[in-house]
C-alpha cells in the first residue's frame, strides 16, 4: 500500500518569512506549526518540505545557511517531523533544473523514493508556485493566506482546492477530507 503525504512550503507556511533568511536567530514558527505537524503525522501522513531558496542562486546566502535555518526550525518544533527536506537553490530563470517550484521534480522524487500516492496527498503553500507545483505533481493544493503576495492570490485561489487563513485551518481541512489509508 502506498503512503500519503503532506508537502509544505517553508517560508510563510511553517516559519515567518524573512527575505533570503540565512540567520537562524531570526527563525520564528508560524502559529500552530508544531500542533499541525503532530496532528498530520498522527493521521498517517508522511511530511516533507519543498522550498525554493533562490537566495543561494542569487548569491545572498549559502546552502549552509539554509541548512542552519532548517536546523533551528526543527529545534523550535521540538522534533524532526519531516521524512525529508528538499530545497531548490537556483535563481528564477536559471537553466539549472534543481526542481524549483512550480516544477514538480522534488515532489515526484519524494513520491518515488517513499512510495507516496500523490492523489491522496496535499501541498500547503502561500505562493502561486506552490499551488502550481501541487497541480503539476497531482496533489491537492491548499493555499495559505499568510504571505504578502497579493498579486498572485487571485490566480492561486482559482487553482487551490482549499484556501486557509492558518496552518491550523489547513490541517483541519486535510484531516477531515483525506481519503482513508
Amino acid at each position: 500500500m502506498k503512503n500519503r503525504a503532506v508537502f509544505f512550503d517553508r517560508d510563510d507556511t511553517l516559519i515567518k518569512n524573512v527575505p533570503y533568511l540565512g540567520d537562524p536567530s531570526l527563525v520564528s514558527l508560524m502559529p500552530f506549526a508544531q500542533e499541525s505537524l503532530e496532528r498530520l503525522q498522527k493521521n498517517g501522513f508522511k511530511l516533507f518540505i519543498v522550498s525554493n531558496q533562490s537566495g543561494v542562486g542569487r548569491g545572498y546566502i549559502t546552502q549552509e545557511q539554509v541548512h542552519a535555518v532548517n536546523k533551528e526550525m526543527l529545534k523550535q518544533l521540538g522534533a524532526n517531523f519531516f521524512t525529508e527536506i528538499y530545497s531548490a537553490f537556483s535563481a528564477p530563470g536559471s537553466l539549472l533544473d534543481d526542481g524549483r517550484k512550480p516544477n514538480p521534480k522534488l515532489v515526484l522524487e519524494a513520491a518515488n523514493r517513499y512510495e507516496i500516492d500523490l492523489k491522496k496527498s496535499y501541498f500547503i503553500g502561500d505562493r502561486l508556485s506552490d499551488i502550481q507545483c501541487a497541480h503539476n505533481a497531482g496533489c491537492h493544493a491548499v493555499l495559505l493566506l499568510t504571505g504578502d503576495y497579493h498579486e498572485e492570490k487571485a490566480a492561486a485561489s482559482d487553482l487551490a482546492q482549499f484556501i486557509a487563513h492558518s496552518l491550523e485551518e489547513a490541517t483541519q481541512w486535510i484531516v477531515t477530507h483525506a481519503a482513508p489509508l
